[in-house]
């Protein structure tokens, strides 16, 4: 690894994986604007086409050299970058996004409590699932949501929990330029199925403007950042901060949206900000253990 990697606070993996998650959320809405007229498979092959495009040029994936044991968890990697972006925008077709959010979180939380090896490490995992539960109303509206939009939610769960392990392995050498060809290798399968899809509306010039956002918000930014943090975190640490993710949803739509959070919300919502903060409170042992496994 790089002596510079070394020199990096702990803290700043924790920040830059946060300006992801806002990155996210933010394309998030607006692909969400384009469901209308290109639908969920065409804003998927809309972000991954012109995302791929944008990483080629700042980060030429063609002049990477990957070991032997990299090449199958960049596989893995890639392709788990397609379907989770693909089977999630499916999803909130038909669920709503709150739920959406809670249902993908499985994977990147399974992570997080499959990784534990520490007493302290399962105080953080109970507090991000006890504010999950409280803050997204499951209990009460989840046999209202459509069990295909769920499944599609949970599918796209389990791709993020593969794009958490194999994005740790395969970019261990080369930080976020792997990305680029994890996008490709994502584009490649899932971009003509878009195409096919969408039909004739994916080629109005109108929708190019909004493509361009939804790439740089959704792909080209926030997984170029979030390899940047995934190679400098512990797996687990990792996947308990995502945990802040259905947090900023709800701040994003209380801020945008005029949404209202009742008190046992708020309560819910500090549980999940706690997680992350204590994770990061505990992450300086376990990060420099980890920058010896990978060197």
């Amino acid at each position: 690894m790089p002596v510079l990697s070394r020199q990096l606070p702990v803290w700043l993996p924790v920040v830059i994986l946060l300006v992801a998650m806002v990155s996210i959320q933010s394309g998030a809405s607006l692909a969400k604007s384009l469901f209308p007229l290109i639908g969920a498979p065409g804003v998927t092959a809309l972000r991954l086409a012109l995302g791929t495009l944008i990483l080629a040029v700042v980060f030429k994936p063609w002049r990477l050299r990957f070991s032997k044991a990299q090449r199958v968890p960049l596989l893995i990697y890639g392709l788990a970058l397609g379907a989770m972006n693909y089977l999630f925008y499916l999803s909130i077709q038909t669920v709503p996004l709150g739920i959406a959010v809670a249902l993908e979180f499985t994977g990147p939380l399974a992570v997080a409590l499959f990784g534990s090896r520490r007493p302290v490490d399962f105080i953080w995992v109970v507090l991000a699932v006890a504010g999950l539960w409280f803050l997204l109303p499951l209990g009460k509206d989840v046999a209202h949501v459509d069990l295909v939009g769920a499944a599609f939610a949970l599918g796209a769960g389990a791709c993020w929990a593969l794009y958490i392990i194999t994005g740790q392995r395969a970019g261990a050498d080369h930080g976020p330029a792997t990305v680029a060809l994890g996008s490709l290798i994502a584009a490649v399968i899932f971009v003509p199925i878009g195409v096919i899809q969408a039909g004739d509306a994916l080629w109005h010039w109108s929708v190019l403007p909004l493509g361009i956002g939804i790439a740089i918000l959704s792909t080209a930014l926030p997984y170029s950042l979030e390899m940047v943090a995934l190679t400098r975190l512990p797996t687990r640490t990792f996947g308990t901060l995502m945990s802040m993710e259905p947090a900023l949803a709800a701040i994003s739509g209380m801020l945008f949206l005029n949404e209202t959070l009742n008190m046992v919300q708020w309560l819910a919502l500090a549980s999940i900000i706690a997680a992350s903060v204590g994770s990061t409170l505990t992450l300086r042992r376990d990060a420099q253990i980890t920058r010896v496994d990978v060197e």
